[in-house]
């Protein structure tokens, strides 16, 4: 009889939508434990600090202010998901819920954004930063990211020559260099010196040096000590000479599926927050590359301030002939998002 009242008990409250948790009985509903888990994806190694310095930590800051309910897991360069050319293509396809990527990989895509690549437009990775989330907020930018959530758009410090055998002291050194290149401006950029611009992902840039088949590279401090690629190359020319834009975007479904504190969460975390640290990120990251170079003996080539002005001279034409290019495939204020970058950028760049 006991056993019959205690069933029938259990099944009058079930009738009713309640739970002995829903009584007071200390055990949360368990709708209200359910965890989700976002992927996040990248494409250099777990210790570069695109992991170590900003995604571990902004993913183990979301999970303590959501208590627990969103999670996350990160796969670097070396997963699955780490191609450089997937990256934006794995959010749109729900994949990955969110991913850092490289703007000029693959080319053709975000290229209102590519003017910030364009040589001489950003020296200090704070400005440039500062200045192109500003012009994606004022819609400057934002139909080259209408079909993602934009968590972050960035750039870095000012570009570096590395070489193996041939020191670069002026452009015409270029002539003839067959130089791994991270997006079609840079690469426009080379060719119009007489180089050879040769799209790789991060992962085979060593190799390919230590084989003879590239002469050197065009990217960050940060990026050559990440990848030990101070093994192979001897020189270094650092001019500021260019620069890379990077997104941090989500799946936008994967966003609406969230909860509104947890979006709310995420947007404070995001945005403003977020871009106003990528500065000092790439100090600290530059600078592990360069002590590397110093600690090794090799040569660094610090391009003063007269030469560098002479280089933007020189460099002129083939700025003009980029921007007609954008122009012609649809971007058709190209000029004027080109000048507003770089007076944007000057603007803060002044304020430091």
């Amino acid at each position: 009889m006991r056993r019959f009242l205690a069933a029938a008990f259990g099944a009058a409250l079930t009738l009713t939508g309640l739970t002995l948790a829903g009584l007071g009985g200390g055990v949360a509903p368990a709708a209200a434990q359910e965890t989700t888990t976002l992927k996040i994806s990248h494409y250099l190694p777990a210790g570069h600090g695109f992991q170590t310095d900003f995604l571990g930590p902004w993913a183990a800051e979301l999970e303590q202010r959501t208590n627990g309910r969103v999670k996350a897991e990160i796969f670097p360069g070396t997963s699955s998901f780490g191609n450089a050319a997937r990256q934006a293509d794995q959010v749109r396809a729900g994949v990955i819920d969110i991913a850092l990527g490289l703007r000029g990989i693959p080319r053709g895509r975000f290229e209102r954004s590519s003017v910030f690549e364009l040589p001489f437009v950003v020296s200090d990775a704070g400005a440039g930063t500062r200045a192109m989330w500003e012009m994606y907020k004022s819609g400057a930018l934002a139909d080259d990211y209408k079909d993602y959530k934009v968590l972050a758009l960035f750039v870095h410090n000012g570009g570096l020559f590395h070489t193996t055998n041939t020191p670069v002291r002026e452009l015409s050194d270029l002539n003839g260099l067959r130089l791994r290149t991270p997006s079609e401006a840079v690469s426009v950029m080379l060719q119009s010196l007489g180089a050879s611009a040769v799209g790789l992902p991060p992962s085979e840039i060593y190799e390919n040096l230590q084989k003879g088949t590239l002469d050197g590279l065009v990217t960050t401090w940060d990026l050559v000590g990440a990848t030990r690629l101070n093994e192979v190359v001897k020189y270094h020319t650092d001019g500021r000479v260019y620069t890379a834009g990077f997104y941090v975007i989500m799946n936008q479904r994967s966003f609406d599926k969230l909860p509104p504190d947890v979006q709310a969460i995420i947007d404070d975390m995001s945005g403003d927050t977020l871009v106003a640290k990528f500065g000092d990120w790439w100090a600290t990251w530059d600078k592990a590359g360069r002590d590397d170079a110093v600690a090794r003996g090799h040569e660094i080539i610090t391009v003063d301030e007269p030469t560098r002005d002479r280089w933007r001279t020189e460099l002129t034409p083939m700025i003009d002939a980029y921007l007609s290019r954008l122009e012609k495939t649809g971007v058709t204020d190209a000029r004027a998002l080109y000048e507003q970058a770089t007076e944007l950028t000057k603007s803060y760049e002044a304020a430091k």
